[in-house]
């Protein structure tokens, strides 16, 4: 039988206590720690089993301690949300200094300024003029003669196209404040318009209209009691004057309307054939014995500038005479309007006095060709 192996003996040999294969000539274990020394002491119970672990056994059955542990430690923090939270720093911020910042500026929008339209061509006719044509158009004959490089005498053809300029368009006016309180009274007041006539007084005036003098003077912002012929007066009718005494007197009568000029139209045009002139007018209703209508007619284009025909009828219709028409061989603009007027009285040739009964018609234009003759004896109208 072959003896026990020794372990003490021979180039290898294994740990009694815990198996841990030693060098030859080691006298402890590095494990555990046991004096291999022959003769040294053993521990009392050196005589039972022994249970003994390799070094690669310890290792791996420490990591797995620590891996169980590891785990354990985690699933109690995720169970119980119990952790450690980083408190975040509140972080001072500088608060930025407000500066007063000005109010801007208004500045003024300015006023659109009106559109130059451009000319219309407009081809002649016979019987035109450079005359009629700017009085159709609303325009000057001197933009007419500039624009088409024309002579002062302008000498048209039938066919030609004529370049004419459009009146430049008016902006509106700016709405207006509020009116004081005596402002809005006078914009209240009832007016009448009189136009003077000759031998007219400002008292005669008043005293037809039954209005306080004074009170015309205010509402015309005039000095002094002095008016002319052709000027225009407002009468406020609001300061009528009451009737005195005990007796009621007769009320002098209500200004009438303007009259509505019905023919010719404004700016028609009479050639030479036409010897007369007939204009007609709307009724403004029944008129007294002592009321006519008041026609007047002045010729615009005529070189003195005075050329004028005051006549009166009683009916709705006035035939320009003859002798009014132009003498010369151009078509002249002459304006006319209608209004009623009250006869007064007489002066000392006996010539009727007339004053204002009502108010002034509108202002309508024709334009009447000349004869080309030498004037006639005028007739009485």
């Amino acid at each position: 039988m072959d003896s026990p192996r020794d372990t003490s003996s021979g180039s290898a040999r294994l740990c009694p206590t815990c198996g841990t294969r030693l060098a030859a000539g080691v006298t402890r274990c590095v494990v555990c720690g046991l004096d291999l020394r022959p003769g040294a002491k053993r521990s009392a119970g050196g005589g039972s089993a022994q249970v003994s672990l390799s070094l690669p056994v310890a290792l791996g059955l420490l990591a797995a301690f620590v891996l169980l542990t590891a785990g354990i430690t985690f699933a109690a923090v995720r169970l119980t949300n119990v952790g450690l939270r980083a408190t975040p720093t509140v972080t001072p911020t500088a608060t930025a200094t407000v500066t007063a910042t000005p109010p801007p500026t208004l500045t003024g929008t300015p006023e659109p300024s009106p559109t130059a339209l451009p000319p219309i061509d407009y081809t002649v006719v016979a019987n035109d003029t450079c005359a009629g044509i700017a009085f159709r158009f609303d325009v000057t004959l001197r933009s007419i003669l500039e624009l088409n490089n024309l002579t002062p005498d302008c000498l048209l053809s039938v066919g030609t196209v004529l370049k004419v300029p459009q009146p430049t368009p008016t902006p509106s006016p700016e709405p207006t404040v509020t009116l004081q309180a005596s402002e809005a009274t006078a914009q209240a007041c009832d007016r009448a318009s009189y136009t003077v006539e000759a031998n007219d007084t400002l008292a005669g005036i008043a005293a037809n209209y039954n209005v306080e003098l004074e009170a015309i003077k205010e509402f015309n912002g005039m000095p002094s009691d002095t008016v002319f012929v052709g000027q225009v007066l407002t009468i406020p009718l609001c300061r009528r004057l009451p009737t005195p005494g005990p007796t009621p007197t007769a009320t002098p009568p209500a200004p009438y309307p303007a009259p509505n000029l019905l023919l010719p139209r404004d700016g028609e045009y009479f050639a030479q054939t036409s010897n007369s002139v007939t204009l007609q007018w709307a009724s403004v209703g029944a008129l007294r014995e002592n009321e006519f209508y008041q026609v007047i007619v002045e010729d615009l284009t005529d070189p003195s500038g005075t050329k004028r025909l005051v006549g009166y009828a009683t009916d709705t219709k006035y035939i320009v005479p003859t002798s009014f028409r132009p003498n010369d061989t151009l078509p002249h603009i002459l304006r006319w309007q209608i209004t009623v007027v009250r006869q007064t009285g007489s002066d000392a040739n006996g010539n009727p006095i007339y004053v204002s009964g009502g108010a002034v018609s509108d202002r309508r234009h024709f334009t009447w060709s000349g004869t080309g003759a030498a004037p006639t004896s005028t007739p009485a109208p």
